[in-house]
C-alpha cells in the first residue's frame, strides 16, 4: 500500500468564505499515483472546515446566512469562548456544524463523487494562514 501527504495552505482575505478545492485535491490524487484507495481531506484549524457539496453560488449563500442565524459574530459578548480576549467563539461553533474532514473513495485514479458533488474549504475566522490535509493510501 503507498501513501501521500500534502498540505494546501490558504489565506482567505474576509472573515468568512467558500473555496471549491477540488481541483486541487484532484491535482495531489495525480502526484499520489494511486488508483484505487481513499483520500481524506481536513481543516487543520479549528475555526475551519472541510465540507462536501454542490458547487451552487445560491447554497453557498444560504450557508453564510443560515450558519449566521446558528451562530451569530455578534454580540462578541454573547459567547464566553469570547471572555478570553478572542472574538471568534462563532467560527469554533460553525466549524462544528459543516464539519472537519471529507473521506472519497478512489476509483481508477479518480475522485468517486457522487452527482454535483465537490469538496469545499469553509473559512470562519480568516485573514490569516490556514492549511488543510490531503492524505491517499491505497495502490
Amino acid at each position: 500500500m503507498k501513501s501521500y501527504r500534502k498540505e494546501l495552505w490558504f489565506n482567505i482575505p474576509a472573515r468568512r468564505g467558500f473555496v471549491n478545492i477540488t481541483p486541487q485535491v484532484e491535482a495531489c490524487l495525480r502526484e499520489s499515483g494511486i488508483r484505487e484507495g481513499l483520500c481524506l481531506v481536513n481543516a487543520m484549524h479549528i475555526t475551519a472546515s472541510v465540507f462536501i457539496n454542490d458547487d451552487e453560488s445560491g447554497l453557498h449563500h444560504d450557508y453564510e446566512v443560515w450558519l449566521e442565524q446558528l451562530a451569530p459574530h455578534e454580540p462578541i459578548g454573547q459567547y464566553w469562548h469570547n471572555r478570553t480576549g478572542e472574538d471568534n467563539a462563532d467560527a469554533h461553533l460553525k466549524r462544528q456544524v459543516m464539519g472537519r474532514e471529507v473521506v472519497v473513495a478512489v476509483t481508477g485514479g479518480k475522485l468517486d463523487f457522487g452527482p454535483w458533488e465537490q469538496i469545499f474549504y469553509g473559512e470562519f475566522d480568516g485573514r490569516r494562514q490556514k492549511r488543510v490535509l490531503v492524505k491517499i493510501i491505497g495502490e
